[in-house]
């Protein structure tokens, strides 16, 4: 996958095994419009309460994401957790950690190894390419078979766009986002209201209306 304007990279930090990819990142250009939906769970994990105040202002730079550890069900250590890993990208970046937002997924209830995490950052910043989209797909799977990965071109008005998108989830999907993560990129320009918009009248009509187990995750 490979969008205009967004480089990305992954790498075994070794957060909780050895040799296999688990922290992946993905960077635009400089911060642009971003919007989101999160779970609907009354128990919310510190990477959610995070990412989502992070998007009041409809924009941001980068996305972190680890496997491993959900940082979730950790209090107030794990928001603070999720803060300095915000801060770890925006000082290899030289961007504001409001701009990155962080996802986590695995062990519920399970710390992140935020020394790791620091310490694989200057390497995922300097692996950055055009062609890293890939890597960051897998680097979030944890019970996922296989990663998941779609990409399409089209034009509007005779001005080009492309879309990708990927996905990590096969346990505890139940209608209004539950565990799975996704993320959605495109070179189009679009305003950050309307872009909120059509994600949620989009979300509305696909992810929200699949379950597995009945379970909605943190």
């Amino acid at each position: 996958m490979n969008v205009s304007g967004f480089k990305a990279a992954a790498v075994a930090a070794g957060l909780k095994y050895r040799d296999r990819l688990d922290l992946g990142l993905i960077v635009a250009e400089g911060p642009v419009a971003a919007a989101g939906v999160f779970t609907r769970n009354q128990v919310v994990a510190a990477p959610v309460i995070w990412s989502r105040d992070c998007l009041t202002d409809g924009r941001a730079l980068a996305i972190l994401v680890n496997s491993g550890q959900a940082n979730a069900c950790t209090g107030d250590h794990g928001l603070a957790d999720a803060r300095a890993s915000a801060e770890a990208v925006a000082r290899a970046l030289g961007g504001e950690p409001a701009d990155v937002l962080v996802a986590s997924t695995g062990v519920i209830g399970m710390p992140l190894n935020l020394a790791a995490l620091e310490a694989a950052v200057p390497g995922l910043v300097h692996n950055l390419s055009a062609d890293g989209l890939d890597t960051v797909a897998r680097a979030m799977m944890t019970t996922d078979t296989r990663p998941k990965t779609v990409q399409v071109s089209g034009t509007i008005a005779g001005r080009p766009y492309t879309i990708a998108g990927m996905a990590k989830g096969s346990g505890m999907i139940a209608p209004n986002m539950a565990t799975m993560l996704s993320f959605i990129l495109t070179d189009a320009a679009i305003a950050p209201q309307y872009l909120r918009d059509v994600l949620a009248r989009a979300v509305d009509q696909t992810f929200n209306m699949v379950t597995v187990d009945g379970d909605t995750s943190t």
